[in-house]
C-alpha cells in the first residue's frame, strides 16, 4: 500500500496517475479538498481510499501504517506568498515531522517534497550536497519553511533506510489549474493566449538580465513524477539524501512563452509590464539545479527538453482542460 499525501494537488495527482501507469492502485490519497477544484483531479485515478489530512494522525487510521510500503509525501501549503507563518509551520513542517517520524519508525522509505525556494537568491549556489544545505537563506516564509524542515531531517538520528527529500525547482504540467496565482507560467500565458492573444510577463529590475530572459530550470511534473519512483525503487539505502529535481538547464521566460504561443501554433506576442515591488525584494532572477547527485544515481534518465515537455503540455492537456464547470 503506498500513502500519497497532497494526492490531489498538482504533483501529487500526476505521481498517482505514474503510478496507476505502473499497474499500482493500492494507493491512500491524504488532502483537503475544501471548496477548490482539486476534486477534479481525482478523476480517472485508481485509488483505494481517500483520507483527510486533518484526520491522518487522528488515532483512527494507524492501522493503515503497518500496511504501507512507502510514502511520498507532496502535501504542503506550496504558495510563496503566504504570510502567516504559523499556518506555514503547522502544514510545512510540524505535519512533515509527524510523517517523518512515523516512517522512521516504521522503517519506511519516503520521498518529500522540498523545494528550490530554500536557495534564495542563489548566492551560494544550488548545490544539493549535505555539507551545503544549512547555508542557504531563503527569501520567503514558505522557502524557510521547506529549509528548516530540510535541516532538521539531516539532523534525526533515527531515520528511514530510504528517504528522499526532492528540491522542486520550476515545476509545470497537469493538474494544476486550481493554483490561481501558484500556477505556472506556461499555464497563465496559455489562458492569457486564449483571451487576448498576448502574455505579460514583469519587466527586468536587475542589471545583467533583459527583460523576460530572467532564467529558472523549468520541469515537466510527469518528469518529476516518474524520478520520485526511480528513487523510491531504488534498492540502495545509501543513496538516501536530498536531492535537486530540475533538468540542469536553465531556460528564460520568454524561451516558455514562446514555447507556449509555438505549441498553439500562433505567433509569439508579449508584453513586458512592471513587477510588483511586494515581489521586487523576493524575486530570483536565476535558478539551475546542479543536477549530478541524481545523474550519478540514474545515469540513463532522461527529461522533457522544454520544448517538448511544454507541448505535450499544452496539446495533451490544456487545450481539452475545462475547469470552469
Amino acid at each position: 500500500m503506498i500513502l500519497v499525501t497532497g494526492g490531489a494537488g498538482f504533483i501529487g495527482s500526476v505521481l498517482v496517475k505514474e503510478l496507476n501507469n505502473l499497474g499500482r492502485k493500492d494507493i491512500i490519497i491524504v488532502d483537503r479538498l475544501r471548496d477548490t477544484l482539486k476534486w477534479k483531479n481525482l478523476r480517472g485515478l485508481k485509488y483505494d481510499r481517500f483520507i483527510h489530512a486533518e484526520d491522518l494522525f487522528s488515532g483512527e487510521f494507524d492501522s493503515i501504517f503497518g500496511q504501507l510500503t512507502s510514502i511520498f509525501h507532496m502535501g504542503a501549503c506550496s504558495a510563496t506568498t503566504e504570510l502567516d507563518m504559523d499556518y506555514l509551520y503547522d502544514n510545512n513542517i510540524a505535519y512533515s515531522q509527524q510523517l517523518f517520524d512515523i516512517a522512521a519508525n516504521l522503517d519506511l522509505p519516503i520521498a518529500y517534497a522540498s523545494s528550490a525556494a530554500t536557495y534564495g537568491a542563489g548566492e551560494f549556489g544550488y548545490d544539493d550536497d549535505h555539507d551545503s544545505i544549512s547555508k542557504y537563506l531563503p527569501l520567503n516564509r514558505y522557502g524557510y519553511s521547506k529549509q528548516f524542515f530540510d535541516e532538521w531531517v539531516l539532523r534525526q538520528e533515527i531515520a528511514p533506510s530510504k528517504w528522499f527529500g526532492l528540491k522542486f525547482f520550476n515545476v509545470y504540467g497537469p493538474n494544476e489549474y486550481h493554483k490561481g496565482s501558484m500556477s505556472s507560467i506556461v499555464s497563465k500565458a496559455f489562458a492569457q493566449i486564449k483571451e487576448g492573444g498576448i502574455v505579460k510577463l514583469f519587466q527586468s529590475h536587475k542589471e545583467g538580465y533583459a527583460d523576460g530572459e530572467q532564467l529558472r530550470d523549468f520541469i515537466y511534473a510527469i518528469d518529476v513524477a516518474r524520478a520520485m519512483i526511480a528513487l523510491i525503487d531504488n534498492t540502495k539505502s545509501k543513496d538516501s539524501g536530498i536531492y535537486n529535481m530540475g533538468t540542469g538547464e536553465a531556460r528564460s521566460f520568454k524561451d516558455l512563452v514562446v514555447a507556449t504561443f509555438n505549441a498553439l501554433d500562433i505567433r509569439p506576442n508579449i508584453e513586458f509590464v512592471p513587477m510588483p515591488d511586494e515581489l521586487q525584494g523576493q524575486y530570483q532572477y536565476y535558478t539551475q539545479a546542479n543536477m549530478s547527485k541524481f545523474k550519478t544515481l540514474f545515469p540513463d534518465f532522461s527529461f522533457h527538453s522544454l520544448e517538448d515537455g511544454v507541448k505535450d503540455y499544452v496539446q495533451s492537456y490544456l487545450s481539452k482542460e475545462n475547469p470552469n464547470c
